[in-house]
């Protein structure tokens, strides 16, 4: 059952899905089609869930549900999964490929691949400092909150240089 991204509370369960590349309007408008389908018939064992979806930046579907109504469910999420991967294909993107990361470079969202960080790291391009996506974010408040972040603080930790993590 959807519900605008807006109402639902804080501590909805999120799920961010990154595409490999930025979405044309045309794109934005069938992704936001198809997840407003998926909200609507969305459900766990049956029972109808209270879920939204926006997408941000151009780069990031993201899905809710307020768990508090009724939970998902293993299958329930599998189904939202499947749901995306046909979406991903009739559109010609992949929300599921993990070797690029978002981040922003003054106020611009870019998208570099992961074998790419250890040399950005080494001529200062980027530093632990450089901010990027929360895409971990559990909740919809931990995403408002803290969905932009330090390399430095955040899961992309691990590839900077020993010196700029304890530089920093």
């Amino acid at each position: 059952m959807y519900q605008s991204f807006d109402s639902m509370p804080g501590h909805s369960r999120l799920w961010i899905y990154q595409a490999n590349r930025f979405l044309t309007l045309e794109e934005t408008n069938q992704l936001e089609e198809g997840l407003k389908r998926l909200c609507d018939q969305w459900s766990a064992h049956q029972v109808p869930l209270s879920t939204s979806y926006t997408i941000q930046h151009k780069l990031f579907a993201i899905l809710t549900v307020d768990e508090n109504q009724a939970g998902a469910s293993g299958c329930s999420i599998d189904s939202s999964v499947h749901f995306l991967k046909g979406l991903q294909q009739s559109l010609g993107l992949d929300f599921f490929d993990r070797t690029q990361v978002a981040l922003m470079d003054k106020g611009q969202v870019i998208l570099h691949r992961v074998g790419q960080l250890k040399s950005l790291f080494e001529n200062r391009t980027l530093t632990g400092d450089s901010l990027t996506f929360n895409i971990l974010a559990a909740t919809k408040s931990e995403w408002i909150e803290n969905g932009r972040i330090k390399i430095k603080d955040s899961w992309l930790n691990k590839y900077l240089p020993k010196t700029a993590v304890a530089g920093e």
